[in-house]
């Protein structure tokens, strides 16, 4: 596109006469285009409204008369900003009406043509600057996200690479946090397909992040000692209370990194305090029950002890699905919501058979 494409002057008239006096004026510093007709001018409006720089427009005219004109550019929200003049021989009350559709100003025909260049110019370039002032904050508000997005990476990057860490430091191959991610994501999407609660209005975005913090929720193991964390035999009362911090630690570390930095982090948070609660109210560490927990984190925690159960553990040998799933319905592992319960155990076999690296979209900050 030329550079003066970009400069145009629109000269809407009826009178050949009065659209040649007016491209005379502008001409040398603009390109002109001229109609004689507002509906004309409508289509070309329609097609070039980031070219023009301002309309010089009259309001009686065949076909469409001016206010028509401006009537069709306002219901196309069309050059919103562009300085818009009225130059017309119009009486006094008409030219009024034309101020309902924010015109810039009204010319009264016969113009002084020094004064008429003058005084559209001025407006022209307060649009122009106007425009890159816009344009300037545009480019300025992409690079704010641009930066923010790449700060959510990193912080997410570091800390699932932390996550995974702590599964190796408890002896673990890293498996267990990508099987707690795939069963969170394909639950939270058949959770959202019945309309389950809160999952009715859970976007594929916010399921997607959902899934990614899951992988984080034993993120505050790095504070539990080796000697607990891996003891191979039943732990002490002191020792269980020692474990159950990690909640706590978890959703502290959470909170220092940025809570507010990434939406992932948002409900890594929650979900580090209150995967191990129930819905009775006896789990830990605050005693939620029943609504006071959010669905994601009920999700996860019912995730995270199915795989807990079929998986092997320095502390147990691995329980088979049919008698991980008999403990969890049972009530041996916490009270579960009953009806998250009958969603899982309808899907969870199809769940396990798919492949924990592809079940999923990748990172979606």
């Amino acid at each position: 596109m030329d550079s003066q494409d970009k400069n145009t002057i629109l000269i809407v008239d009826d009178i050949e006469m009065n659209r040649e006096i007016l491209d005379c004026i502008f001409g040398g510093d603009y390109k002109t285009v001229q109609f004689s007709n507002g509906l004309d001018a409508f289509v070309y409006t329609r097609d070039h409204a980031d070219e023009i720089v301002t309309v010089l427009l009259d309001i009686t005219m065949p076909v469409m008369d001016g206010y028509g004109y401006l009537e069709h550019i306002r219901e196309n929200e069309l050059l919103n900003g562009v300085p818009i003049f009225l130059i017309t021989a119009e009486n006094k009350d008409q030219q009024l009406e034309a101020f309902e559709y924010q015109i810039s100003d009204i010319i009264e025909k016969p113009f002084n043509s020094a004064f008429l260049y003058k005084r559209v110019n001025s407006q022209i370039e307060l649009f122009k600057i106007h425009r890159s002032l816009e344009y300037k904050n545009l480019l300025q508000e992409r690079e704010i996200a641009r930066k923010n997005k790449e700060f959510s990476e990193i912080n997410v990057k570091v800390i699932s690479t932390l996550a995974l860490a702590i599964e190796f430091r408890s002896g673990e191959t890293g498996k267990h946090v990508l099987s707690i991610r795939n069963i969170t994501y394909r639950l939270l999407q058949r959770l959202r397909e019945l309309k389950f609660h809160e999952c009715a209005n859970l976007t594929d975005d916010d399921i997607n992040n959902i899934a990614y913090a899951s992988i984080l929720h034993d993120i505050g193991k790095i504070a539990i000692p080796d000697a607990i964390l891996n003891k191979p035999g039943r732990l002490t009362p002191d020792e269980f209370n020692i474990i159950k911090t990690h909640t706590v630690r978890g959703a502290e570390l959470i909170q220092k990194i940025g809570v507010n930095t990434s939406t992932i982090l948002n409900y890594a948070y929650d979900i580090c305090l209150h995967h191990h609660e129930r819905y009775d109210g006896r789990g830990y560490p605050e005693g939620l029950k029943g609504n006071e927990l959010s669905i994601w984190s009920q999700v996860v925690g019912l995730a995270d002890v199915y795989d807990a159960l079929t998986q092997e553990r320095c502390y147990k040998k691995a329980f088979s699905h049919e008698v991980a799933l008999e403990m969890i319905c049972t009530n041996q592992c916490g009270v579960f919501n009953p009806e998250l319960i009958a969603v899982f155990k309808s899907i969870i076999g199809e769940i396990v058979a798919t492949d924990i690296h592809s079940a999923i979209p990748a990172l979606a900050l």
